[in-house]
């Protein structure tokens, strides 16, 4: 069953990847990567952009 996407647009940022593993160049005892994540500070992680601010206007 296909997921259904809302119409969301994607985040300017981050292009709709919110979170990335990135390598530390280290490595641990078995051999595998030491990795961290890092999140996308614009949309929190959600990929998505973020809702436009209203805006007070008038007096």
């Amino acid at each position: 069953m296909p997921e259904h996407d809302s119409n969301a647009p994607a985040c300017h940022n981050c292009k709709g990847f919110a979170t990335a593993a990135v390598t530390t160049g280290d490595r641990h005892r078995d051999g595998s990567r030491v990795t961290v994540r890092a999140t996308c500070m614009a949309c929190k992680g959600t990929g998505r952009a973020p809702a436009p601010a209203l805006a007070r206007t008038g007096r």
